[in-house]
């Protein structure tokens, strides 16, 4: 990798590639992630609706690495917004995670559902972030999925500005205007999703760079995405394809640079940030 550290906008030195653990729990969660922990990655982000903190917490307990080398992110799901909902989700996180501290926190969707006051609860969502931070308890905070006008009704009511905003990011969807704005603000862009989805590997343009530069598909993606200051969060249960994950000891000459960001629009998620309830 080029770097391995990213430096958030108050000096929190954040790696530079992630492991994700959505849906890890689906196999052995506890095994997959310390097999991630023994491959290398340090960088772990979880979430209270993903259900694999209690698994990350032990995962790392059994691993014997001192808990300060690592980098922990959990987020606050929708259904507990607002200043109370926020803190006791907060609470039920370390316990969960058996730790007295993340090194980031989350909101993690703008808006409950459809028709709710979204602006009121982000900023007093937001507030008690604010609490926890000063109080040391989050290293770092920020929030996922937030467009500008999310992101604007934030930057418009707080102390402390969002460090980091987490989205869907991956070749044929860059949301470049979102990463434009947050880079303005000094807000670190984070990458669920950076692999795309299968339309993303079949991609003619990426599957011919992946042979000119002798890599993977994926490898592609990162390295992509780090050449575009945004930080990758991939996920595999496959050790083999972990380390792969890793290896992203190459950039991209800047005309296929240049060939990714301008690809046509392909394949996401459809999980809109303003109708997703």
């Amino acid at each position: 990798m080029k770097k391995e550290y990213t430096v958030l906008s108050n000096g929190v030195k954040m790696p530079n590639l992630a492991f994700g653990t959505f849906k890890v729990n689906e196999g052995d969660d506890v095994q997959i992630i310390l097999d991630a922990i023994n491959v290398g990655y340090r960088h772990f982000d979880t979430a209270a609706f993903y259900n694999t903190e209690e698994a990350l917490g032990k995962a790392i307990k059994k691993s014997g690495i001192p808990r300060e080398e690592f980098f922990i992110t959990t987020k606050v799901w929708k259904t507990s917004m607002g200043y109370e909902g926020a803190k006791k989700s907060f609470e039920e996180s370390l316990e969960k995670l058996d730790m007295d501290y993340v090194d980031l926190l989350l909101i993690h969707w703008p808006r409950p559902d459809a028709e709710s006051d979204w602006k009121k609860l982000d900023i007093e969502t937001w507030k008690a972030f604010e609490e926890i931070y000063k109080e040391g308890r989050a290293k770092a905070i920020g929030v996922s999925n937030f467009l500008n006008h999310h992101m604007q009704n934030i930057l418009d009511n707080c102390e402390v500005v969002p460090m980091v905003n987490q989205i869907e990011f991956h070749p044929g969807y860059i949301q470049k205007d979102v990463v434009d704005f947050d880079k303005e603000h000094g807000i670190v862009v984070e990458a669920w999703s950076p692999l795309g989805r299968e339309r993303v590997f079949k991609d003619e343009l990426l599957n011919k760079l992946a042979e000119k530069y002798g890599k993977s598909v994926a490898q592609i993606c990162l390295a992509f995405a780090l050449q575009m200051d945004v930080v990758p969060l991939p996920k595999s249960s496959s050790v083999e394809r972990m380390k792969q994950n890793m290896d992203i000891d190459f950039e991209l000459e800047e005309e296929d640079f240049e060939k990714i960001v301008n690809m046509e629009e392909m394949g996401w998620s459809g999980l809109d940030p303003d109708f997703i309830g």
